[in-house]
Parts: structure tokens; sequence; C-alpha cells
């Protein structure tokens, strides 16, 4: 039986493929992010260990109220962890992919003109409301 962080892995959303492809000149250039991480209780979308950096993707299911404590009593308690968290929306990737970018770059403790220099340009791209959840 899969584990859930297994089926998540196989079954990713378009705005979690598209950031796979986005940060991949910071994969190649020697950070290895993961998928659908366990940590502790959780499962994150992305996690850098080795820059103890974590990042997650929210779609509209996470602004609801009790949704957003949630989310704030999970970052917090990945924050005790050594953990720093970047939280963008499935907007932030598909409409403002060099944003993204920039702001990884910057929590990896990286900013410097070689990863600077490797953004992606990715364009801007809408999806229906219909492939946007979370």
């Amino acid at each position: 039986m899969a584990t859930r962080a297994q089926s998540l892995r196989k079954n990713p959303t378009t705005v979690e493929v598209r950031f796979w492809k986005l940060i991949e000149p910071l994969r190649s250039s020697g950070y290895h992010f993961r998928k659908q991480v366990p940590l502790g209780s959780f499962v994150v979308d992305f996690a850098c260990h080795q820059a103890r950096v974590v990042v997650e993707i929210d779609g509209d299911t996470h602004y609801t109220d009790a949704a957003m404590r949630k989310d704030r009593e999970r970052d917090e308690t990945l924050a005790r962890h050594g953990y720093t968290v970047l939280r963008f929306t499935n907007g932030d990737v598909m409409n403002n992919p060099e944003g993204v970018y920039d702001a990884l770059v910057l929590a990896l403790g990286e900013n410097t003109p070689s990863l600077a220099s490797l953004r992606p340009r990715m364009g801007r791209v809408t999806l229906p409301s219909s492939q946007v959840g979370g």
C-alpha cells in the first residue's frame, strides 16, 4: 500500500509540475529538492534539506480561517525544527514564476549573480479555475 507521500508524488498537480520545472536550474546547481516529503507528522510539497527550506504551494483550500490557522501552526512547528517555510499560491507559480524563483534563491541564502542568472524564463500561464484547486 502506497503512503500518502508516495501517492502525492505519483499524482502531482499541474502547478507542482510547473514549480519542479522552474527549480531545475537550482537542482542542476547542486540543490537537492525532494517532492512530497514526510517531515514529522506532515507531508510538505517540496523540501531542500541541505538548506533547511520547505516550499508549500497553496491552492484555494488554504484560505479558510481553519486552514490558515493549521498552516500557521505547521509553519511554526517546522521553524522550530530549523526549516524556513516559503508559501506560494498557485497563482504565484503560474503567473509570476520569476518572482517565485527569486524568492527561493534568497531563502537558499544564495543572492549571487550565478543562481539569479539561471532564472528560467517561463512566461505567464493562466490555468482554468478548475485546474488551479488546492
